[in-house]
């Protein structure tokens, strides 16, 4: 969770994180995002409906819930049996919306298809499946592939989606060496430096960002939206809100023809608030608004998410249910990440009656149960003293997963011990595991290591008794289970006489190691 609330409640961290919007800007393979125009110059209005339609029916059958491997080449196969299929737009559609939901392998599937099919690819075709094996397949698979690929085909686009895996996976020797070979075959461009300024900014190395941007006006490459975001995100980063605004003052006065979209007010917004600056960073905020105004739906609701993360950053309470409300009005249903989103903003500004009003909203109306959702509302409520709360959470997280849910105890519980909640946490281990059929979701033994560790170095002794009779429900109190049981009890200068009896009731086998405990414990 710790991880999730700097993400939220750092937007600069979450933006430099890459939304999948963002990545797929950087990739070459994907630069253009739209598939081939169909070849319909001349056609009717009725007959583009016909495309339409046909495109959309054919999208849904493959994006279909419950899709398993092989079934969109299946699909495929069935529909242009039929005479469904016309032509590659329809396809190329398909496979973008594919990858734009994160269906990856579903997408993959399709451009294996299209190959099986002899459908002539492009060099821009072999990149996006070059990305694709890679995020499927692994950096490996995508370096065969594009080792295999014709000399013709090696081009801008294929390069570019290699530089840019090795990019998102952070082998930055992979990366500088291929860039290398880019100059040298001059196919730089102004997205390969983007790349290489994604890499850095995940890296934490923000300050590697400007030199690249010099060197781009250096050899007369064209700076980009995206490269102008990473600039100003790199000076957020450092702290250096003037050189931020410099940036932005440029963007505004480019006669170049680059314009500044929502991104760049959020970008700059973040500089203001991690300064402190919260009249310019609102005031920054309101021109984000309007670009979102002048949008509408066709924005998305990623940038309404960053503002309400960034009015939360402020400490705009008022702006933050405003934003809230427009994003409801906005999108007929309400997605489970725009709920996280408002739930980690009034976390933060510690509205208690408003968290808990719109979880519940949540909790009563959400189609698909989102973990998160559930994990992060306990840790509000205990961090808030709110017991009854959490434990209804957790009992209708046990129900919803039909018992099978000691993977969420098993991550929540290094927070309840920050919070010193672990009367409350043993009792829902109890209630979990009793539960579970599955002996795979029972604590490992690691798990049991690592959690008497933590009884040992507290000396608490309670818990740890707590911690053992939940394992001997579950026949996994054993002889390191005891052993680490007693050193707690060593660690706590408590003796305990009946150990060596209760020991001998459950059948341990008494190894050296324990046997000089039990002579530290069970003074006569």
């Amino acid at each position: 969770m710790r991880m999730l609330m700097k993400v939220l409640f750092n937007p600069s961290r979450r933006f430099l994180a890459a939304s999948p919007s963002f990545v797929r800007y950087l990739c070459t393979a994907v630069a253009v995002e739209q598939p081939e125009a169909a070849p319909a110059a001349t056609a009717t209005e009725s007959t583009k409906k016909v495309v339409k339609v046909k495109r959309d029916v054919l999208y849904r059958k493959l994006s279909a819930p419950g899709s398993s491997k092989g079934s969109a080449s299946e699909t495929l196969n069935t529909l242009f049996g039929k005479g469904e299929f016309t032509n590659k737009y329809e396809v190329d559609y398909c496979m973008l919306q594919l990858r734009k939901c994160g269906k990856l392998n579903q997408a993959l599937e399709v451009m294996e298809w299209m190959q099986t099919r002899n459908i002539r690819f492009k060099p821009a075709d072999y990149a996006r499946q070059l990305d694709l094996i890679s995020q499927v397949k692994g950096i490996s698979a995508a370096e065969n592939y594009f080792n295999g690929l014709p000399e013709s085909s090696k081009d801008i686009s294929t390069y570019g989606a290699l530089l840019n895996c090795y990019c998102r996976g952070k082998l930055t020797i992979h990366a500088l060496d291929l860039f290398e070979e880019m100059d040298k075959l001059q196919l730089l461009s102004s997205i390969a430096f983007n790349n290489l300024m994604s890499l850095y900014m995940r890296l934490d190395l923000p300050e590697k960002v400007p030199p690249l941007v010099e060197e781009m006006k250096n050899r007369n490459i064209p700076l980009n939206i995206a490269t102008y975001n990473f600039w100003i995100t790199s000076y957020a980063c450092l702290k250096d809100v003037e050189a931020a605004e410099r940036v932005f003052e440029e963007i505004r006065h480019n006669n170049g023809g680059v314009q500044y979209d929502w991104t760049t007010f959020s970008n700059l917004a973040v500089a203001y608030v991690k300064a402190g600056l919260y009249e310019k960073a609102n005031s920054t905020l309101e021109n984000l608004e309007e670009e979102i105004n002048k949008m509408g739906k066709r924005c998305g609701r990623e940038p309404f998410h960053y503002l309400i993360s960034l009015y939360a950053g402020t400490s705009n309470l008022v702006k933050v249910d405003k934003i809230w409300k427009h994003l409801k009005s906005t999108f007929k249903m309400t997605a489970n990440q725009s709920t996280l989103t408002m739930l980690e903003a009034l976390a933060r500004l510690n509205d208690v009656d408003g968290f808990k009003k719109i979880f519940e909203e949540w909790e009563s109306t959400c189609l698909t149960y989102d973990k998160r959702l559930p994990y992060h509302a306990i840790g509000f409520y205990l961090k808030h003293g709110m017991s009854k709360e959490a434990e209804e959470v957790f009992h209708v997280v046990l129900k919803r997963y039909n018992g099978n849910n000691f993977w969420f105890w098993k991550r929540i519980m290094p927070y309840y011990r920050e919070i010193c909640q672990l009367d409350f946490a043993l009792s829902c281990l109890e209630t979990a595991i009793t539960v579970v059929e599955n002996k795979k979701l029972h604590p490992t033994p690691e798990d049991v290591n690592r959690f008497m560790e933590y009884f040992k170095k507290e000396s608490d002794v309670n818990n740890a008794e707590k911690f053992c009779k939940i394992l001997k429900k579950v026949n996994l109190l054993d002889c390191k289970a005891y052993e680490l049981l007693l050193e707690t009890y060593v660690a706590a200068s408590r003796e305990a006489p009946d150990m060596r009896n209760r020991i001998m009731d459950d059948e341990i086998k008494v190894s050296p190691e324990l046997e000089e405990l039990l002579r530290r414990v069970c003074i006569e």
